[in-house]
């Protein structure tokens, strides 16, 4: 059987080997050819990512390959070694002979585990992709693995790490705020790891990402609070440098008021507002955001409505629009990017309704894809709407 695969593996076109399989044949050439012999100890995980500068989830598959088929012993603590009895083809088909015949073993084969890597999530957003993906993972019998990292460089990276150790067969992530594209990341996607994104793509980075068309969804939002027509309008957002999405989402806002015949002034823009991120959820940030807020508006007296590009921080421009006694929608409009649902149906502002349900199920349906070695889109959008909430005058 590992002859097979041996000889299926090099009769591909090169660059369509997958670099896990081109670990295991450069470690069974060395076996066949007597450079490792039984009992020989086989280059560790990290060595064979180093070596080939890929991944170590990729280097474990390869290892986990070579085990599967019985040419090294993997052990617990030590390593992984040369089989002492190299098997025989007739074995092996007997091996997979009995596999494909026990039912037990058949469905554990089947079953697939997905490792999901978000920032945070909540109610607003977030929430609901969770159970896109998770919906998305049960029906085509995937386990799935989930990891916070809290906007962390860091933790993203460790998270990746971990997934690695335990094997994942994809990964799904949503990219933290300013991703500047960690190593680990960058090797996945050189690697050709079955990854995708969500939310978000990667400015640079061939990978499959899924997200909504923020730059149209801007547009569309912006538009509805221009309806009653050409008035100054600003925008609030968290830092836009290197996160497609707000980036989008500033494009949008000034794609719409420039369509009526205005270009945002650039003190009308406000994009130094931290507290909606997750690492910055505490008090003393929420506290600043507020202060910054109320001098905008304060310098601004021509505005009179807003696009936030995120739902806390519309709540936090609520906050400061009634301290100062001001009413909405009567005296200021405000919409935003998603909003969770009230009491009794009602939005407490009009916003953008990503729909996070089938940006999950998407992700899931790619990897499906990469793992049955079909084509798979860069770029895949999801459809949006607009809703009327009570922040805005019908």
């Amino acid at each position: 059987m590992y002859s097979w695969y041996i000889k299926y593996s090099r009769g591909k076109v090169a660059m369509d080997i997958p670099l896990y399989e081109k670990i295991f044949n450069y470690i069974f050439d060395k076996i066949k050819e007597g450079t490792l012999k039984n009992g020989d100890r086989v280059s560790s995980e990290k060595e064979l990512a180093d070596q080939f500068n890929v991944s170590r989830i990729t280097s474990k598959k390869a290892l986990e390959l070579l085990s599967q088929y019985k040419l090294v012993e993997r052990i617990q603590g030590k390593g992984t070694f040369v089989s002492g009895t190299m098997p025989e083809l007739k074995d092996m088909k007997s091996t997979s002979q009995a596999e494909a015949t026990d039912p037990k073993l058949e469905k554990d084969e089947e079953w697939r585990t997905v490792g999901v890597i978000l920032p945070d999530f909540a109610d607003s957003f977030g929430a609901t992709l969770i159970r896109g993906i998770e919906e998305a993972c049960s029906l085509q019998q995937c386990h799935l693995l989930m990891k916070l990292t809290y906007d962390k460089r860091e933790e993203e990276e460790a998270a990746i790490r971990s997934f690695a150790r335990l094997g994942v067969d994809g990964i799904i992530v949503f990219p933290g705020h300013g991703e500047h594209y960690n190593s680990e990341l960058l090797r996945l996607v050189l690697d050709g790891f079955p990854i995708v994104f969500v939310d978000r793509y990667l400015k640079g980075i061939a990978a499959s990402s899924v997200y909504t068309d923020n730059r149209k969804a801007a547009f569309d939002l912006t538009n509805t609070l221009l309806e009653k027509g050409n008035r100054p309008i600003g925008f609030l957002s968290a830092p836009a440098e290197n996160t497609s999405t707000i980036e989008d989402r500033l494009l949008g806002f000034t794609d719409a008021c420039q369509q009526r015949g205005w270009t945002p002034k650039p003190e009308h823009i406000m994009t130094n507002l931290y507290s909606s991120l997750p690492q910055s959820f505490d008090k003393p940030y929420v506290q600043a955001d507020i202060e910054r807020v109320r001098r905008f508006v304060e310098l601004n007296p021509e505005l009179n409505a807003f696009v936030s590009a995120e739902y806390n921080l519309a709540l936090i421009l609520r906050e400061v629009l009634h301290s100062i006694g001001k009413s909405i929608p009567e005296d200021y409009e405000i919409g935003c990017f998603d909003s969770p649902g009230q009491p009794f149906g009602e939005y407490l502002f009009t916003h953008v309704r990503q729909n996070e349900r089938e940006m999950g199920r998407k992700a899931v349906e790619i990897l499906l894809c990469m793992w049955d070695h079909e084509d798979t889109k860069l770029n895949n959008i999801v459809a949006h709407e607009i809703v009327k909430g009570v922040s805005t005058i019908s």
